[in-house]
């Protein structure tokens, strides 16, 4: 018993995901954007993953107004086939 007293106690650290300092802001907010446009589908595969997948608005730092923007944005081009529904990979050859 004597042992496990004299055994300096493990101290536990907590470490942050994101920096304090540092505030990420909305891109569109920055530019102003009044809508997304859904027919650049250039800029939005920025937005996705690999597999086609909406990236989190914690990966893209965009304000939650402008992330269900995008999403309509970015479905509304799938639906006009200017966006893939999956990833290249996926479909197969």
């Amino acid at each position: 018993m004597e042992q496990e007293e004299s055994r300096p106690k493990k101290r536990v650290v907590e470490r942050r995901r994101y920096p304090s300092s540092r505030r990420r802001s909305c891109f569109f907010c920055k530019e102003k954007t009044k809508e997304i446009d859904y027919k650049d589908a250039d800029f939005l595969r920025r937005f996705l993953t690999d597999r086609g997948k909406i990236k989190a608005r914690r990966k893209t730092a965009v304000c939650a107004r402008h992330q269900r923007q995008l999403a309509v944005a970015i479905k509304r081009a799938r639906h006009l086939a200017l966006l893939p529904f999956t990833g290249e990979h996926v479909r197969g050859s």
